[in-house]
C-alpha cells in the first residue's frame, strides 16, 4: 500500500515538475530481498546510460489504456526509455470497425502524451495478418450476387468447378430428325452463367460418331447475351452438344432457336422453356450436372441452406451445462422441464460450433412439446461479459412434435453458444436435434483475383492515410510490414517464401483466422503498396520525408535451428520488393522473443546465431533494430520454467544473457546503423496472461520491483556490473 501511495505521489510529480528518475522515493528492491538485490538499488534510470548516444532508441512495448491514465505505466516509460511502442492500440484491428469505420481518438491521445513527456513513438504496425477485422475486409470480397436475367422461365444447368476440358460437362439437344448434311442451319441462344468464357458447340451422332468439332460457341457473361450463328452439317447429324467444362457453374439457357436458312419454322421444341418438357434434353451418366426448367429470375434468387452443424442426442447423461435443472437424455432427446426464469440449457457448445464472418444462419429445432405454448426462447452467443454477442428470439409452439424455425440473420463469425429457454412454466419440451445452417443464395459468384484486388487495394491504403493523419507526422518511424515471411520453402528457390492461406505455408488454423493481404494484393505488390502508401500519408500528413523510416519487423531471425535462414530470406525479399527503384526499405526489425537455455552446448549455439544474425543484417545495409526483446529460460530438458519456479541461478543465468545481447548489438553494430533495442515486456508475464503465460519475461517483476535482468541490460548498455561488488 505504501508502494502505491508513492507511485501516485511519483505520477503527480512528474506531470509536474517532469522528472526522469523513476527510482526517486520509490523502493527499487522487494523489502526482504536486500541481500540478492540490494546492488540493484545503485542502477541509475536505464535511459541514463544512453545519454551519450542520441540516436539510440531505447524503448518499452507499452499497454496504451494504462500509459494513458498517466499513473505507474506512464512513470515508470518516460523514467526508463526514450521511445514507446503501442502493444495493440495501433493495429488494424483496434481502429477499425466491423462497418470499415475508423476511429484513432486512442492513438491520438497516446502519441501526444508520449511526446509531451519527451518520448518518439515507434508505430507498430501497419500491415500485418493478424488482428485485422476480418468481418470487414472479407465483406469487401464476399461472392457478389449476379443480376437478374428477366422473368421468363429458362433451363438451369448447374455443374461445378471449372475442368481441365471443354468435354468435362456437357449437356445435349437430341432431335427427333436428323439435320441433313450440307444444309445450312441457323442456331441462337440466350445464355447467361456465373462464370464468363464460352460454350463450345459440336453437333453430332447419337451413337456418338461424326461429331463435327468447332462448328461454333456461344459466349457466357453475368448478364444475359444473345447468341446466334449458322452452321453446316459435314454428315446427317441429331445431336447437339453443349460443352462447357472449361467454364462450370451454372447457365441459364433461353430462346433456343434451330432453323433451316431461309426457313421460318423453328425445329426446337418447347424453345422458351415455358412447357414442363426437358424430354429432348439430356447428359451422359458420368458428367455431374443437373438440369431442370425453372423460373431464371426466381432461381437466380433462391436461398440455399447450407448445413453448419447438427447435434443429435442419445440415450446418456446430459453433455452441457444447464441452470435450474437437470434434464435427462431419454430415448434420444432432452427431456426439460423447466423448473423457473433461469431454466435454461445449452443444447450446442461453441467449441463445435464456430460460424463464419458472413453471418445469415438459421437454427432449427426438432422438439416436442407437451402442449400449446406460448414459445421457446433461443439465443446464440459467443462469450459472456459486456463484450459478448448475443442474439434472442422466440417462438410459439403447438403440442406434438415439430420442428422449428428460428431466423438468427445478424450472426457473424466466431463461437456460439446456443441456449433453450422455454417461455412456459408448464409445458414439457424433449429436444431431439439442433441444426445450424447458413443461408447463401444461389445468384453468386466468387470474385475474380482482379476484382479482389481492386476491392482491398484502396482499404489498405485509406487505412495506412487514416493512421498518418491521426499521428500527424510525429510517429517517425514504423513497422511497415509484420512477419510477412514463412517458415517454409514450397518452391525450392533457396529461401522461405511469405505467409499464404492459399500456398499452405500457414497452419489451417492461421489460414481461417487471420486475413493474409499478399493473398490478393499479390507477393510484390503488398508491401509496395503498403510503402508507397506511407510514404505518401506522413509527407501528406505534414510530416519531412527525409525523416520517416520505414522497416519490416519478423521474428526467429536470430534462430540456430535453420542457420538464421528466415533472416537471409527476409533480405532477399526486399530485395524484391526494392527492386522497382522507387519502394525504399528503412530498416529490419528483429522480435527477439527468446529462451535462454541451461544446456550450454544449446546456449551456446544460441549467442552464435544471434551474433550472425546482427552480422547479416549489418551487410544488409538498413537499420538494424531488436524490435521486441522479452526473454525466458529453460532448464537441460528444453523444459520452460515459470517465474514461480525459477532459481538464483537461473536469474542470474538470464542477467548474463541480456548483457551479451546489449553489449553485442553495440559491438557488431555501426552507430550509423544502430536504431535501438525495445524491451517489450517491462514486468514478468501474469500466470493468466495471453503473452508468454507465467514466464520471467520482465526487467521488473509484477510488483515493478527490480530483478537481476534489469542489472544486465543497464550492464550491457554501459554501466558498471555492480553485482561484482555486492556482499
Amino acid at each position: 500500500m505504501n508502494k502505491q501511495i508513492l507511485v501516485s505521489a511519483l505520477g503527480a510529480m512528474l506531470l509536474a515538475s517532469c522528472a526522469d528518475h523513476f527510482d526517486q522515493n520509490f523502493e527499487t528492491v522487494r523489502p526482504g530481498k536486500e541481500a540478492q538485490y540490494g546492488y540493484l538499488e545503485q542502477y541509475d534510470a536505464l535511459k541514463e546510460y544512453i545519454k551519450d548516444r542520441p540516436n539510440f532508441h531505447l524503448g518499452i512495448g507499452t499497454a496504451v489504456d494504462e500509459y494513458n491514465k498517466k499513473e505507474l505505466v506512464y512513470a515508470l516509460t518516460n523514467s526508463n526509455f526514450n521511445e514507446t511502442v503501442a502493444g495493440n492500440a495501433m493495429k488494424m484491428s483496434s481502429c477499425v470497425a466491423d462497418d470499415g469505420s475508423m476511429n484513432f481518438d486512442k492513438v491520438s491521445e497516446y502519441v501526444k502524451n508520449a511526446t509531451d513527456a519527451g518520448l518518439s513513438v515507434y508505430g507498430h504496425t501497419l500491415a500485418w495478418h493478424a488482428q485485422q477485422p476480418n468481418k470487414y475486409l472479407k465483406r469487401l470480397i464476399a461472392d457478389k450476387e449476379l443480376p437478374p436475367a428477366g422473368d421468363n422461365p429458362g433451363l438451369i444447368i448447374t455443374s461445378g468447378d471449372p475442368k481441365a476440358n471443354t468435354w468435362d460437362y456437357e449437356i445435349y439437344y437430341d432431335l427427333d430428325e436428323p439435320l441433313k448434311a450440307g444444309k445450312t442451319y441457323e442456331i441462337s441462344l440466350n445464355v447467361r452463367g456465373t462464370n464468363p468464357g464460352t460454350i463450345d458447340f459440336w453437333p453430332g451422332k447419337k451413337d456418338g460418331s461424326a461429331t463435327q468439332y468447332g462448328a461454333g460457341s456461344f459466349t457466357v457473361a453475368e448478364s444475359a447475351v444473345d447468341n446466334s450463328f449458322s452452321f453446316t452439317p459435314n454428315a446427317d447429324i441429331d445431336r447437339m452438344r453443349f460443352c462447357f467444362g472449361k467454364i462450370g457453374g451454372t447457365l441459364y439457357f433461353d430462346n433456343f432457336v434451330l432453323k433451316e436458312k431461309g426457313s421460318d419454322h423453328n425445329i426446337a421444341v418447347n424453345s422458351t422453356f415455358d412447357e414442363d418438357d426437358i424430354s429432348h434434353w439430356t447428359k451422359v451418366p458420368w458428367v455431374e450436372i443437373s438440369y431442370k426448367i425453372g423460373n431464371v429470375a426466381g432461381a437466380a434468387a433462391v436461398e440455399i441452406e447450407n448445413e453448419v452443424h447438427e447435434r443429435t442426442y442419445t440415450d446418456g447423461p446430459f453433455p452441457f451445462f444447464a441452470m435450474g435443472c437437470e434434464p435427462p437424455v431419454v430415448n434420444g432427446a432432452i427431456h426439460f422441464v423447466p423448473t423457473g426464469d433461469w431454466s435454461q440449457f445449452f443444447v450446442m457448445s461453441g467449441g463445435e460450433n464456430k460460424l463464419s464472418e458472413e453471418g445469415n444462419y438459421v437454427v432449427y429445432l426438432d422438439i416436442t412439446s407437451s402442449k400449446d405454448a406460448s414459445g421457446v426462447e433461443l439465443t446464440m452467443q459467443n462469450g459472456w461479459g459486456g463484450s459478448a454477442q448475443a442474439i434472442t428470439v422466440s417462438v410459439p409452439v403447438s403440442a406434438g412434435r415439430q420442428t422449428v424455425k428460428l431466423p438468427m440473420p445478424n450472426i457473424v463469425g466466431g463461437d456460439y453458444d446456443i441456449i433453450l429457454k422455454p417461455q412456459t412454466a408448464d409445458a414439457t419440451l424433449d429436444v431431439h436435434s439442433v441444426k445450424v445452417c447458413q443461408v447463401k443464395k444461389s445468384n453468386t459468384k466468387p470474385l475474380t483475383p482482379e476484382e479482389k484486388k481492386e476491392a482491398l487495394t484502396p482499404v489498405l491504403q485509406d487505412w495506412i492515410y487514416g493512421m498518418m493523419e491521426a499521428t500527424e507526422g510525429k510517429v517517425k518511424a514504423w513497422d511497415v510490414v509484420n512477419e510477412a515471411i514463412s517458415g517454409e520453402d514450397k518452391d525450392g528457390d533457396g529461401f522461405y517464401d511469405l505467409q499464404s492461406a492459399t500456398r499452405g505455408t500457414v497452419t489451417p488454423d492461421d489460414a481461417k483466422n487471420n486475413f493474409y493481404w499478399q493473398d490478393y494484393l499479390g507477393d510484390i505488390e503488398y508491401v509496395r503498396t503498403a510503402v508507397a502508401a506511407a510514404r505518401k500519408g506522413f509527407a501528406d500528413a505534414g510530416g519531412k520525408s527525409e525523416e520517416l523510416k520505414l522497416f519490416i519487423n519478423d521474428y526467429n531471425l536470430e534462430t540456430a535451428y535453420d542457420q538464421n535462414k528466415k533472416l537471409k530470406s527476409l533480405i532477399h525479399w526486399i530485395e524484391e520488393w526494392e527492386k522497382d527503384d522507387v519502394t525504399k526499405i528503412d530498416g529490419i526489425g528483429s522480435q527477439m522473443h527468446i529462451t535462454y537455455s541451461m544446456d550450454p552446448d544449446k546456449q551456446k549455439k544460441n549467442e552464435e546465431a544471434y551474433e550472425n544474425m546482427l552480422r547479416l543484417m549489418v551487410d544488409s545495409h538498413k537499420l538494424v533494430r531488436i524490435s521486441e526483446l522479452d526473454m525466458g529460460l529453460e532448464d537441460k530438458n528444453g523444459n520452460l520454467v515459470n517465474t514461480t519456479d525459477m532459481t538464483e541461478e537461473q536469474h542470474k543465468a538470464m542477467r548474463a544473457y541480456y548483457e551479451f545481447i546489449v553489449k553485442k548489438y553495440l559491438e557488431i553494430v555501426p552507430e550509423n546503423q544502430q536504431w535501438g533495442i525495445c524491451q517489450w515486456c517491462a514486468t514478468d508475464s501474469p500466470a493468466n496472461s495471453g503473452w508468454r503465460a507465467g514466464l520471467p519475461v520482465g526487467l521488473w517483476d509484477l510488483d515493478y520491483y527490480r530483478k537481476h535482468t534489469y542489472g544486465g541490460f543497464a550492464a550491457g548498455l554501459g554501466a558498471p556490473e555492480y553485482w561484482n561488488d555486492a556482499k
